[in-house]
């Protein structure tokens, strides 16, 4: 890859903002989970398996990835 090329892919790379949006909701969507945990403590269980799962299944389909 001459270098050239990679700096059009590297500019091309920091234009791109299409996950950004994705990256924003979900971490607004962590805080909610969390101010609600906060504030009504008998849900935080059902919050803390809900974040296990999917911080699980991440895992798995990281590891079936390589």
């Amino acid at each position: 890859m001459t270098l050239p090329r990679v700096l059009r892919l590297r500019a091309k790379l920091l234009r791109d903002k299409k996950g950004q949006d994705l990256i924003e909701y979900a971490l607004m969507a962590g805080f909610v989970a969390v101010a609600a945990g906060a504030i009504l403590p008998s849900i935080s269980t059902s919050v803390s398996t809900v974040f296990s799962r999917v911080a699980s299944t991440m895992t798995r389909a990281a590891s079936q990835g390589s």
